[in-house]
């Protein structure tokens, strides 16, 4: 696929389905790009706290967008939730998750004898995280069967000890969520239940709490740390998960241990779970985790019997067992980059921290020149306006550093970004532009330094 994209590019024109697309896409101006490029950016500001604001982007290529990213501050604790997922077989899987997990995560890391005394005042499953972003309702039907699952899960957690690590929160809630979503559609067979349990999803969670940041992934999103050397201003770039797909050997072997040797040419075929799924672990996606007597009665009827899989003999073949990384988070870590595999399938993680890092320093030139609340020299004045003069040039299209990301992943060369090459992959009509790119979404965490210096005091 990645060769034929390459050769479709170089190409320029193409034909699909016969018909030639040279003649029928449409020049895009710089506004229409800024437009569309624009359409979902969203940015939250932060008066304290560890976090001093975020940068959040999507742009679909899927229709509907199979991608979802959802924000929030724990209410009852002092931690924030920020999450990227990304669906397969359909959008479900990942719009369920990305509302229900934060919610899950959030729950759970409030001391039990507190959340007993919640849940007595009939707290519902909202009211422990405050969404910054949140563009999704449920309809009451489906909304009522999560809360029960919630309050259920929720009565659970007011049983447990008060030692526990958010590394184990962060996982038990992942796993909890997934189970609860098997249940709901074995037990409720509607339509909407089956249809979150046959799609699936990949996913990035970060909890920031302080100076603590842990990162919970499930299958290839990615989460990426920028931290600057202020000596020398070089970048680092350092991955806070670990991609779950065909590429990584431990991940293989770990599937391929745990089926009969009979099974060792099948478990994964064609660098995919059976021969059919990338990602090595996700939610969702139960048609790989049910007994096949299950898939045959809940999903038989509503996706026929080729529900199961070629060479399904001994399920479960998948798991959503998330990996939890912790990392203390130091001034010179500025920022957390989180990303569906659109972003990483074009930007490597070094390109991207530094793509984020010129982006902080441009951003400056974007606001107004302000003069010092004193009388200045004409000598200084002077001095400011050439160091402005210097730094326009620096200065970035977006304001936005997730937009500023997508902008370079459609559009980057060599030589800065090419209009005519955005423009043309804008252009591209439903049928085809899967060829050339994912649904991306990108979330950007800025850290406050001084805020992590004083924790280091």
């Amino acid at each position: 696929m990645a060769t034929l994209v390459r050769k479709l590019r170089d190409f320029g024109a193409f034909r699909f389905h016969g018909r030639n697309y040279r003649s029928e896409i449409p020049k895009l101006s710089p506004h229409d790009v800024n437009l569309i490029l624009r359409a979902n950016e969203f940015t939250k500001n932060f008066t304290e706290g560890p976090v001093r604001y975020f940068d959040s982007n999507q742009l679909a290529s899927n229709s509907p967008m199979e991608d979802a990213r959802t924000e929030g501050s724990c209410l009852y604790t002092s931690g924030m939730l920020l999450g990227v997922f990304d669906g397969h077989g359909g959008s479900a899987c990942a719009q369920v998750s990305s509302k229900r997990i934060l919610r899950y995560i959030a729950a759970s890391l409030i001391n039990p004898s507190e959340l007993m005394r919640h849940l007595q005042e009939n707290a519902k499953s909202f009211s422990f995280l405050q969404c910054h972003n949140d563009r999704l309702e449920f309809v009451p039907e489906i909304r009522d069967i999560y809360e029960e699952s919630f309050n259920r899960y929720a009565q659970e957690l007011t049983a447990r000890k008060s030692n526990y690590s958010v590394e184990d929160v962060m996982e038990q809630a992942i796993l909890r969520l997934d189970a609860d979503m098997s249940r709901e559609a074995i037990e409720q067979t509607s339509v909407r239940t089956l249809a979150v349990a046959m799609s699936g999803a990949v996913a990035c969670v970060a909890h920031v709490d302080g100076c603590h940041l842990h990162v919970a992934g499930v299958g290839d999103c990615e989460a990426v740390l920028g931290s600057i050397n202020e000596s020398t201003g070089q970048w680092t770039a350092r991955k806070l998960s670990t991609e779950h797909n065909s590429q990584n050997l431990s991940e293989v072997r770990r599937i391929i241990g745990e089926h009969p040797p009979s099974e060792r040419d099948t478990a994964i075929r064609m660098d995919r779970l059976l021969g059919q799924l990338a990602p090595l672990r996700a939610l969702g996606d139960f048609r790989y985790k049910w007994p096949r007597e299950t898939l045959h009665k809940v999903a038989g009827p509503h996706y026929g019997e080729n529900v199961v899989p070629p060479h399904y003999y001994t399920p479960p073949y998948l798991t959503a067992q998330p990996e939890v990384r912790y990392h203390r988070l130091e001034p010179r870590d500025r920022f957390l980059v989180l990303a569906t595999d659109g972003l990483w399938d074009v930007l490597t993680p070094i390109q991207v921290v530094r793509l984020v890092g010129e982006h902080m320093h441009g951003k400056t030139f974007l606001q107004p020149l302000e003069l010092p609340g004193r009388e200045i020299r004409l000598g200084e004045l002077s001095q400011m306006l050439a160091h402005r003069r210097t730094g326009i040039p620096k200065k970035p299209t977006d304001k936005n550093s997730a937009t500023h990301l997508i902008r370079n992943a459609l559009g980057g060369t060599d030589y800065g970004i090419e209009h005519s090459k955005i423009s043309h992959i804008l252009s591209l009509p439903p049928d085809v532009v899967r060829l050339f790119r994912d649904d991306i979404t990108v979330t950007v965490i800025y850290f406050d330094p001084d805020y992590l210096q004083m924790t280091l005091e």
